[in-house]
């Protein structure tokens, strides 16, 4: 067999493949189009005083009914930062009215002394041990905390008045729980922004955290949360109020969380929007200059964590949670539905660009060092390719303004190189997560897939 078929059919390829992936990445760029335009809408309401995003938090109004809050933080495998995190949520939130429940596990000694130790000096802070041994999943372990509440209100006489949820690395908000206080009387649940935490070691890895979350929470939630679409919790930094997780878990037996679920948070979230109860996101400023009340950690720094903790996020969202939740009648719901799980095709979108790209050089690599002749790629895909590098460059720049409006201009401009670096992690993630999901036994209940944690170090905590 000669060198030309060969050549012929890396033609084949590179056109069909370009064509794919050009098609593609345009349905993607014109969705997220619009929800560019949504958020510049909204802020341009804003200049004219008619938005609700970006509130001071001495506009809000006091709660009528102030009450005590249960902090949830379900913990496995923990030693050398539950500890620290525990004297640092207890110190921030000194004078508040809440109680901290810690869940571990009997396999798990180390864990159980730390939170054991700092329980000792904390007496706000619960010890529970799950019955079974560890790891089971964060749902399983979350709903051992919630039977260890009804107890204790049942011991107090009292009922607390939302959930809290966190985990072992956090560093909470000192004014988180006074914004859910308030907030948490006319809203079901209650997220407030994530903000990772850059890793001067992970400029790449966990730096494309920082550019994702950035955008994600300073855009996405925001037009998510304007448009009334259900606001899927993110498992940190949320409250969920307590009448509402007590009606979720009547329903399901005793048991307000999925305990067979890998993504117990988002999916909690929109099943309390699918009941009718309404769920917000909130970027509040605790000063009017000053940076909103969020919760603040380190994301995985090395790429096989990065790729584990998105393919969690992906089988549990994108695959799943389609399979558990369905999807929603009303046309925001749906339409930020399919965002969520559009991340498998667009990894093999992604995938299909980087192969024609592969090809194309090597296609151009012979025509440099032999007599072959490169094909003149048709017209149409010419223009479609163009249109494409137009809202590829717009979509660089927007990922840059808001990297560079949370960590500074020169994160901002890394964030545009990092995203290669997010694309290659997503495409690693998709295809572990098809994988697991077609191969997985379907009697076999998931395990707790956590990353290794790092609290921040002290420098970091302000």
């Amino acid at each position: 067999m000669g060198v030309e078929p060969l050549l012929a059919i890396a033609e084949i390829a590179v056109r069909e493949l370009a064509l794919f992936a050009a098609a593609g990445f345009l349905v993607g760029a014109l969705g997220d189009l619009v929800i560019d335009g949504l958020w510049i809408g909204l802020q341009l309401k804003r200049l004219f005083g008619k938005a609700r995003d970006e509130t001071h938090i001495a506009d809000l109004p006091r709660p009528a009914r102030p009450g005590c809050h249960a902090v949830f933080v379900p913990a496995w495998q923990e030693t050398g930062v539950i500890g620290t995190m525990l004297e640092t949520t207890g110190w921030r939130f000194a004078g508040q009215d809440y109680r901290l429940f810690v869940g571990c596990y009997a396999n798990d000694p180390g864990t159980i002394a730390e939170v054991q130790a700092v329980a000792a000096r904390q007496p706000n802070i619960r010890v529970v041990i799950n019955s079974q041994a560890g790891p089971t999943t964060k749902a399983d372990c979350l709903n051992t905390l919630y039977h260890v509440l009804v107890a204790e209100e049942r011991r107090m006489a009292t009922r607390f008045k939302s959930v809290i949820l966190h985990d072992a690395e956090d560093l909470v908000h000192a004014r988180e729980i006074p914004l859910f206080d308030t907030m948490i009387e006319h809203h079901a649940l209650v997220q407030i922004p994530v903000v990772p935490l850059p890793d001067i070691r992970s400029r790449w890895i966990a730096g494309h955290y920082c550019d994702e979350f950035a955008e994600a929470h300073g855009k996405d939630l925001v037009v998510r949360d304007a448009l009334r679409a259900g606001v899927p919790s993110a498992g940190v930094g949320c409250a969920i109020r307590r009448d509402i997780l007590q009606k979720i878990a009547d329903e399901r037996g005793g048991a307000p969380f999925q305990p067979d679920s890998l993504t117990e948070d988002y999916e909690l979230g929109l099943s309390i929007a699918e009941r009718g109860a309404s769920g917000r996101f909130v970027r509040v400023r605790e000063e009017p200059d000053g940076e909103p009340i969020a919760i603040r950690s380190h994301f995985p720094a090395t790429l096989g964590a990065a790729v584990r903790q998105k393919t969690r996020w992906v089988q549990g969202i994108a695959l799943y949670g389609w399979e558990r939740l369905g999807w929603h009648r009303g046309a925001a719901d749906f339409g930020m539905r399919l965002r969520d799980r559009s991340s498998i095709l667009a990894a093999l979108i992604l995938s299909a660009a980087y192969l024609a790209m592969v090809l194309a050089f090597a296609l151009l690599l012979v025509s440099l060092t032999t007599s072959y002749t490169l094909p003149v790629p048709p017209r149409g895909l010419i223009l479609l390719l163009q249109v494409n590098a137009a809202l590829l460059s717009w979509r660089l720049v927007v990922r840059a303004f808001f990297t560079g409006k949370t960590y500074g201009w020169m994160e901002g401009l890394l964030a545009i190189p990092r995203a290669v670096i997010g694309n290659i992690i997503a495409m690693m993630a998709a295809r572990r997560a098809v994988t697991g999901y077609l191969f997985a036994p379907r009697d076999r209940r998931p395990q707790w897939d956590k990353t290794d944690h790092v609290f921040p170090a002290i420098a970091e905590i302000r």
